[in-house]
């Protein structure tokens, strides 16, 4: 990945639907280069594009990351949850916690809920921290690329 296509991936942070026409020449390249750029970084799965949804405009008011410690494989763990609509993304890590996993749901009783009916009773679950937050402003995931 050179200069040119980490200008290109700061552009389409900035506005996943732009133009070619508009993108090529803020990155310094024609509309049709820009195009066979991205596509080149697509083909090689750099980059994906997706679609995010804003789970506040979906109607769902309560975000919470789990901190959990396991016994056994978390793998397993994350694979379970993952399974539901309520979590966003579970991610292994190191450290005081084997697990996160990014929660949503529609109101406080249902994150609650959801904690004590589906992640507690998973085969290996030693113990869950619940950290809830508040969105004050949409979700944007912007990955450095530089």
């Amino acid at each position: 990945m050179d200069d040119t296509d980490r200008a290109i991936l700061r552009e389409l942070q900035a506005d996943g639907r732009i133009p070619y026409a508009e993108l090529g020449p803020k990155v310094g390249l024609s509309p049709s280069a820009a195009r066979l750029r991205l596509q080149r970084l697509i083909d090689t799965k750099t980059v994906q594009v997706v679609g995010v949804t804003d789970p506040m405009a979906m109607g769902q008011q309560t975000m919470a990351l789990l901190g959990l410690r396991i016994e056994g494989d978390p793998r397993a763990v994350a694979d379970e949850l993952s399974r539901h609509d309520e979590v966003v993304y579970a991610v292994l890590a190191s450290g005081r916690f084997d697990l996160f996993a990014e929660i949503v749901c529609g109101r406080p009783r249902d994150l609650l809920d959801f904690i004590n009916d589906v992640v507690r009773p998973v085969e290996g679950v030693a113990s869950v921290e619940n950290f809830p937050y508040f969105a004050i402003h949409t979700h944007r995931f912007m990955w450095g690329v530089d």
